[in-house]
């Protein structure tokens, strides 16, 4: 299960030069004037995650494989998208695609870099969501209600077709009301149906100058307090210096974050707030062959976790072999949890822990 993020936001704020710096490789074009992007770039990055090459020398193999995010950079966003402005119509099916929204919201102060209707980080987000509000609205004033002795299903799905409509005309995001709609699950369901862009997860990265990178990283409080979300969702970066990450060996990767006084990049932040604002977490593989992170939803089960190796693992689980990371580490693998006792049979109703090392037993 890969997760995917549209990075999205207003001409030249700086979402290819992170998007490249992401892919640690310069697959995007970073170019200082609008629409720069036109076709969306697909890429895919590694969530860095120390406990694998841990892992790996436990069960001596070479072979790390860590969980993955597929980021789509999106062409730049300007007023009136909803009515096909700029390449509106692109950006906002290129956005339909996607599992969650990254805004990359401008807060440098490069005078080179020309402001395309940039103003500030509030109005510049203000601008983007009210395009999706847009695109959402027409989305749901399309539906039609329904009459007769029909599925009463359609009557429900018109129920909440109507508060999505309320929630929109309110000014607000419909994923920040979900909780708010009676059954949230239901309501999940059906914004998903209509795919609506108001519904989706969001993450926040304020593109700050490198000079203040370490000063803003202390404020993100009172970003969350500016732009009226969570502080979990913001990742504050600097695009410039991911840039020059990205281009370095892994050893002086950590030298250089080192000397900025920094402990990890900005993929490794984000990654994390990615995965917080998703509800996700990992599971871990370790044999002779591979060491691997897979990536499920938080409250999946032991059957479900498996089928995300493999869809037939589901259907022909039989049990699976569960031991948290730290006992794997401490009683060296498998046979060391053997000799203590720590390693649990775990059936179909098990949920999975963040981190559980696993082995399915899985019949014909």
């Amino acid at each position: 299960m890969s997760l995917s993020i549209g990075i999205v936001g207003l001409p030249n704020v700086g979402k290819s030069t992170l998007f490249n710096a992401l892919l640690k490789k310069q697959v995007a074009l970073a170019a200082n004037y609008p629409f720069a992007t036109i076709e969306p770039n697909n890429g895919i990055a590694e969530v860095p995650d120390a406990r694998l090459a841990i892992l790996a020398k436990i069960v001596k193999t070479t072979v790390i494989k860590p969980a993955v995010v597929e980021f789509t950079d999106i062409a730049g966003l300007v007023r009136g998208a909803s009515k096909g402005e700029g390449l509106g119509n692109q950006f906002l099916s290129h956005i339909r695609e996607t599992d969650a929204i990254c805004h990359v919201l401008r807060a440098f102060s490069d005078k080179n870099v020309i402001r395309e209707g940039a103003i500030s980080p509030e109005e510049d987000l203000q601008t983007i969501r009210t395009e999706l509000q847009l695109a959402d609205l027409a989305t749901l004033e399309k539906q039609k209600q329904p009459k007769g002795g029909v599925d009463k299903e359609l009557f429900v799905r018109w129920e909440y077709v109507q508060k999505f409509l309320t929630t929109l005309n309110a000014g607000k995001m419909i994923e920040a009301e979900l909780a708010s709609y009676g059954d949230e699950k239901l309501a999940q369901k059906y914004a998903k149906e209509l795919n609506l862009l108001t519904a989706k997860a969001e993450i926040f990265v304020i593109n700050v100058d490198e000079d203040e990178l370490k000063e803003q990283m202390l404020k993100v409080a009172d970003w969350a307090k500016k732009l009226g979300v969570r502080s979990e969702q913001i990742v504050i970066v600097s695009a410039k210096i991911e840039s020059e990450i990205a281009v370095l060996s892994t050893e002086d990767q950590v030298l250089y974050l080192e000397e900025l006084g920094l402990k990890e990049s900005g993929l490794e932040r984000l990654g994390r707030v990615a995965y917080q604002t998703l509800k996700l977490q990992s599971f871990l593989t370790a044999g002779e062959l591979e060491v691997k992170a897979w990536t499920i939803y938080q409250g999946m089960t032991a059957p479900q976790a498996a089928g995300v190796i493999h869809t037939d693992f589901e259907k022909h689980f039989i049990t699976a072999r569960v031991a948290s990371y730290e006992d794997f580490v401490a009683c060296n693998g498998w046979s060391g949890l053997k000799e203590v006792g720590k390693i649990r049979q775990e059936g179909r109703g098990y949920v999975m822990s963040e981190g559980d090392v696993v082995e399915f037993m899985i019949g014909k």
